[in-house]
């Protein structure tokens, strides 16, 4: 029998996140997807009127792909992807993993490949800026572990937060928050092991409520880019590679990166801040309010958006909210700010706009977990 929930998530998918017009054409991609998921998406798309292309891939063979990965190779695929992606409207990338170090043992040089001839070539050109794209996790095994639950605990999890966010609500809420971030210009982040200022002084700001993520529930923008200054301490494990990072602390420079430590991981940290200019600048900052999200578990779609949270993202900026930054890392770095966590307090020129994760301005109080459903 059907699953109700799955037609739920595809109608969320492709009636909200995406809007498919008639006609349009959506480059679907499942990587470890059930199949009667990916067959109900199909559906979905097609009955909104879309044109579904559907690739499906299992992640040991990606594994093996670029484990013996070379530039011709990479420059090949990168060329046919790029290709198909610009042949689309519409993209919804669908990641699930059985393990996610899987790509753990993938050799820096062989991921530099892959990143800089397919994936930045095909995504971070092509998709990002020129499609209408939603992408999100699937429940796995590997992901309830992570997170600390049971495999079933955590499917009814991921879909109460993915489809039982008002998003409509949600989006009528950022309005306030959105035009006070458009006229700031000074931000000054304190808490533990945090004292970082920065300008966004004229940088576009992005309300997000569920159309290019999903679980979502952020807003960002993006510092001017030699503005940042000070320290900052994570306090999320971080997920990247295939390796996880713990307590990644970074000290910077007017907008670089000088100095970079992690619990146990300080070469590997390095060795990816290194593999351009741009990786040591930063390319995104958000302010993040899903309520139902309140704990890390190694996956950026969600640690991204938990409630009381900010990401600050060393790399690629969008061009939605552009500094200039240009990097094949795009690497959401995550704190969260609520009591049990350290607390912390976020400054709009001076002005105190949200403390130990709880807005504080009577007309950004509708951001706070309670207003926006949890309980």
């Amino acid at each position: 029998m059907k699953d109700p929930r799955y037609t739920q998530l595809a109608e969320l998918l492709v009636r909200h996140s995406l809007g498919i017009k008639e006609g349009g054409k959506v480059l679907i991609e499942a990587f470890d997807i059930p199949t009667d998921f990916t067959v109900e998406l199909i559906r979905a798309v097609a009955e909104a009127g879309g044109l579904p292309l559907v690739t499906a891939y299992q992640m040991p063979v990606q594994r093996a792909l670029l484990r013996h990965a070379s530039e011709e190779q990479m420059k090949t695929i990168g060329a046919i992807e790029r290709q198909r992606m610009e042949s689309v409207q519409y993209y919804i990338g669908l990641r699930g993993n059985s393990n996610i170090s899987e790509l753990s043992d993938v050799p820096a040089d062989k991921m530099k490949l892959y990143e800089q001839h397919w994936w930045h070539r095909v995504h971070s050109e092509v998709r990002v800026p020129k499609t209408r794209w939603v992408v999100l996790r699937w429940p796995s095994p590997s992901m309830a572990q992570a997170a600390g639950m049971s495999t079933e605990a955590f499917e009814d999890f991921y879909f109460r937060v993915c489809t039982g966010v008002d998003y409509a609500k949600m989006a009528e809420a950022m309005k306030p928050l959105h035009a006070l971030m458009d006229k700031t210009d000074r931000v000054h982040i304190t808490g533990a092991g945090t004292d970082l200022t920065f300008s966004k002084k004229g940088i576009a700001t992005i309300p997000c409520s569920g159309e290019a993520n999903v679980p979502d529930g952020e807003i960002f923008t993006c510092p001017i880019r030699d503005s940042v200054n000070g320290v900052i301490q994570y306090n999320c494990e971080t997920l990247y590679r295939g390796t996880v990072f713990n307590n990644i602390r970074l000290v910077f420079k007017d907008g670089k990166v000088v100095e970079a430590t992690a619990a146990g991981d300080t070469a590997k940290l390095n060795e990816i801040l290194d593999a351009d200019e741009g990786a040591r600048y930063i390319g995104e900052w958000s302010l993040a309010f899903n309520p139902y999200i309140l704990k890390p578990m190694k996956d950026i779609l969600f640690d991204e958006k938990i409630a009381g949270s900010f990401h600050l993202t060393p790399g690629q900026a969008y061009e939605e909210a552009d500094n200039g930054n240009r990097s094949q890392i795009h690497w959401d770095m995550v704190c969260i700010q609520r009591p049990e966590y350290g607390g912390g307090e976020i400054y709009f020129d001076d002005v105190l706009i949200r403390k130990d994760g709880i807005f504080v301005l009577p007309e950004l109080a509708g951001l706070n977990p309670g207003e926006l459903g949890a309980t």
